[in-house]
């Protein structure tokens, strides 16, 4: 699972594997880095959203052995970028290539507004990975006419027609995810998981249907398969060598296995040569056998995130998203941060849960802070700043969990510059004095807390089924809100003192509480339209995090509703209640999530996550308009070049940093095609 970071609230592996040992390779490699000696972490910017690039520290740390296996993990991730693409949308990459096409190829007046507002578009669906907004879900309108399009598309020699054609400019399949209550979600999403015609009852029935044989170690059905209707039969088109996406798959297996023969060890090879086998064939006891080996292994300094994992894009839950991390560990934070980790048990025994809700026993729980170096699919360009996995419950209770917080991106982001949004919002001067000497690393904590803690906390009670199937197209929104509660409950407590991570744990704690109610109920509402509802399942979580604990601490007036100057504001009077109030709720989504309450988690995200206070939305909108700056950020990726000896080995790697959006866009579309334009 993932955690997402939104720039408003800064202004605030079972297989026997052997490897070769080659002695060259394990010697630290000389490694020459292309760089200015003050890195600049802009790119450019356009519409609503940021380029930035970043660093791989400790790259040269690393033998050239463990740069050959990051290289070659990076490619495998590569490889498979088409698929996203398709899952996104059924008509995305016949749209992409068209557009690329005309981009390359039109040899007509680039001086001309329609030209520029056809450029914008298309970075905005690079961006995206194809035409529906990465965060909101809606489709990306156009800022040129039909008419222009069809003239470059005419001008360019380019075929682009039909439906695929006329959904960018019509109201069709305007939502890529629609998780609107009482509707068809599924019928409604455009979202490429499903056939036209599947609807939400087809899904739950078909997969109501399906038994694991461990009913204690439940399979996660459908998470590598699109649901189609034939003739009026539901079948599963399985993502796997030979199956749905399988020339970009096989290019992946290539990779894969060049990685697995410079594992850094046994246990790290094995788990590699589980997520081949998982390819392959597409079995999914492959994949939890995968699982099982991949979180024992953390021994090593490379590390990796690879297939079909977050389900945050189906609408109910079910099916993964393409995506691939690859990192580094960060030596000295990992050090610094392995006191959560290692201290997993005493959260549990002392969070504010019902006892029948604790782990008795938390396994597993490895944290580190690590240096990306290098993301495709789902977390790229638009990428989380921390991730747990993984995500089966049975996995995490039985041999635990990897969390990691994404060091150098989140460096990137404060590094990038300030909007200047956070003077606007505070409240006052002690407020905005908290933030900027805690903000920072409240927000690191929170991050490391959510992922580490949060989600490796709680247990299902015996009996109940996966959560996906009991809170459906609420599973997402409710467990990132009860990983958030996780850790805003322990940040305002002297613990983190007591091991080292803070000075001063109760100012630390107020700056977060601070920035997450200011971001939950007024700066996160700068990514909607004004009358639009709260859709994107992080969005909602801050909102109905915030919304609740403000309605029910109004008899203490624990947070102050502040009007100034026709400005609205909120002032938090009383920490300790908020505290206390978000341990109360903490209590009652983990009760929601044990027991499977549908209809307390349908009550909690409908009445505080999805409707805005339109007065106070309004009033963000056109506070916000002074501000220049991109409510979204993403990032190109460094490329890893290497020089070959006389031999045609490797000897060593350039890193050479992208000098603009569209020609990492352009490259990655000339290098990483691997799929038709439809699958």
């Amino acid at each position: 699972m993932k955690k997402t970071f939104f720039i408003a609230m800064a202004i605030s592996g079972l297989l026997f594997f052997s490897c070769k040992d080659n002695k060259a390779d394990n010697v630290v490699a000389q490694t020459e880095t292309v760089e200015a000696t003050e890195f600049d972490y802009n790119v450019e910017s356009f519409a609503d959203v940021k380029i930035l690039r970043y660093q791989i520290p400790g790259w040269e740390k690393l033998t050239l052995k463990e740069q050959k296996l990051v290289y070659y993990l990076t490619k495998a991730g590569l490889e498979g970028r088409d698929i996203m693409w398709d899952q996104n949308y059924r008509h995305n990459l016949t749209i992409r290539k068209a557009l690329e096409n005309v981009y390359t190829n039109f040899e007509g007046d680039k001086s001309t507004e329609d030209w520029k507002n056809f450029e914008t578009y298309l970075k905005r669906v690079w961006f995206s990975n194809g035409i529906h907004h990465h965060y909101s879900n809606a489709k990306l309108m156009p800022e040129f006419s039909s008419e222009y399009l069809k003239q470059l598309l005419t001008d360019t020699n380019t075929k682009l027609e039909g439906e695929a054609f006329d959904v960018i400019f019509n109201d069709k399949d305007a939502k890529k995810v629609n998780q609107a209550k009482g509707v068809d979600n599924v019928a409604e999403s455009a979202v490429n998981f499903y056939g036209p015609n599947v609807t939400n009852k087809d899904v739950e029935t078909f997969y109501g249907m399906k038994k694991s044989p461990n009913p204690n170690k439940p399979l996660s059905f459908g998470l590598n398969s699109k649901l189609v209707k034939e003739g009026g039969e539901l079948k599963e088109l399985v993502y796997k060598s030979g199956g749905l996406y399988g020339p970009a798959i096989d290019k992946i297996i290539g990779w894969l296995k060049k990685a697995q023969e410079v594992a850094e060890n046994q246990a790290q090879g094995d788990a590699i040569g589980l997520l081949i086998e998982y390819y392959k064939t597409g079995d999914l006891q492959t994949w939890d056998d995968y699982n099982v080996a991949w979180t024992a292994a953390t021994e090593g300094n490379v590390d990796y995130i690879n297939s079909f994992i977050e389900v945050y894009n189906d609408p109910l839950g079910y099916k993964g998203s393409y995506e691939t991390i690859v990192q580094l560990k960060d030596f000295d934070m990992s050090e610094k941060m392995a006191v959560l980790s290692e201290n997993a048990q005493w959260f549990e025994d002392n969070s504010p849960l019902m006892e029948e809700h604790k782990k008795k026993n938390v396994v597993g729980v490895t944290y580190k802070v690590v240096n990306v170096a290098g993301e495709a699919g789902d977390a790229s360009p638009s990428t989380p700043i921390g991730v747990n996995l993984p995500n089966a419950n049975w996995i995490r209770a039985a041999v635990g969990s990897k969390s990691v917080s994404l060091g150098n991106i989140i460096e990137a982001y404060n590094n990038a510059g300030s909007s200047g949004r956070l003077k606007e919002f505070v409240n006052d001067d002690e407020e905005l004095e908290l933030e900027e000497k805690y903000g920072q690393l409240a927000d690191k904590l929170h991050t490391a807390l959510h992922e580490v803690i949060g989600h490796a906390s709680g247990q299902l009670n015996p009996g109940v089924g996966e959560t996906k199937e009991t809170l459906k197209n609420y599973a997402s929104t409710l467990e990132e809100g009860r990983a958030d509660l996780v850790g805003l409950y322990y940040l305002y407590n002297p613990k983190l003192q007591e091991l080292g991570l803070v000075d001063d744990w109760k100012k630390v704690g107020m700056a977060a509480y601070d920035g997450y109610i200011r971001n939950g109920l007024m700066t996160q509402l700068i990514r909607l339209n004004l009358g639009d509802d709260v859709e994107e399942a992080h969005m909602r979580n801050r909102q109905w995090v915030s919304a609740w604990v403000y309605e029910k601490g109004k008899a203490d007036n624990v947070i102050e509703k502040v009007t100034r100057d026709g400005k609205t504001y909120f002032n938090i009077n009383d920490y300790d209640k908020l505290h206390d109030l978000f341990g109360e709720l903490l209590r009652e989504t983990q009760r929601i999530k044990s027991e499977g309450d549908y209809a307390a988690v349908e009550h909690l995200v409908e009445t505080y996550g999805v409707k805005v206070d339109q007065n106070i939305h309004s009033e963000v909108l056109e506070r916000n308009k002074q501000f220049t700056s991109a409510p979204y950020s993403g990032f190109v990726n460094p490329l890893l070049v290497p020089k070959m000896d006389d031999n045609g080995e490797i000897e060593s790697f350039t890193i050479e940093q992208p000098k603009s959006f569209k020609e990492q866009m352009l490259y990655y579309s000339e290098n990483y095609s691997n799929l038709p334009a439809v699958n």
